[in-house]
């Protein structure tokens, strides 16, 4: 994310302020996962620590549900309310804010369609730790964000021509692949 604001420079001040509004919602929505993650990680820890493979297993599904379950939420109320939200950051006396507001519900509405993905590869991370599993799920997140998610991103927003929209697409491409990888390896770690 810190790339793809580098990325959004070059774009321009609209495009780098539309980015700023569109990174401070979805951060806001992800510290709940985020939290829920590293409750994940104590509750699995303790279990797996007491020899209950079990107890462990159902607390980190537990708690990639309700991860999931506050993102999906949040991904209606973004996908709705893109517009309002993003007119909630400006000035409506500036005379660039109608065309920031413009490309700020357009990324808002890019980061709704990635909370489902985003939510879950963070709580299944958090799940992950808890097993004393973190090599394998670093390197799922340096594959997912910098060798699949930005370059497409990237080749999204010039090669496409698709603009901001397209980094911010990469960004759901590498969250989405993060987000299965994570899933899938906690399916099979957790296995009882």
């Amino acid at each position: 994310f810190s790339a793809a604001a580098l990325a959004m420079g070059w774009f321009g001040a609209v495009a780098a302020a539309a980015h700023a509004i569109a990174i401070q919602t979805a951060s806001t929505s992800f510290m709940v996962p985020m939290g829920i993650g590293q409750a994940a990680t104590a509750r699995v820890g303790l279990a797996l620590g007491a020899g209950r493979m079990a107890d462990a297993a159902r607390a980190g599904w537990v708690a990639i549900g309700l991860g999931a379950g506050f993102m999906a939420m949040m991904a209606v109320v973004l996908l709705l309310a893109a517009g309002v939200i993003a007119r909630g950051f400006l000035d409506a006396a500036d005379p660039r804010a109608a065309e920031v507001a413009t490309l700020g519900a357009t990324l808002l509405a890019v980061a709704g369609v990635f909370q489902l993905a985003d939510g879950v590869q963070v709580v299944a991370a958090g799940a992950l730790r808890g097993l004393a599993d973190t090599r394998v799920p670093m390197v799922f997140a340096a594959i997912g964000y910098w060798v699949l998610g930005l370059p497409a991103g990237l080749a999204l927003a010039w090669w496409a021509g698709l603009g901001p929209a397209g980094i911010w697409m990469g960004l759901a491409i590498g969250l989405t692949v993060v987000a299965g990888l994570m899933l899938a390896r906690w399916r099979r770690l957790s296995a009882v």
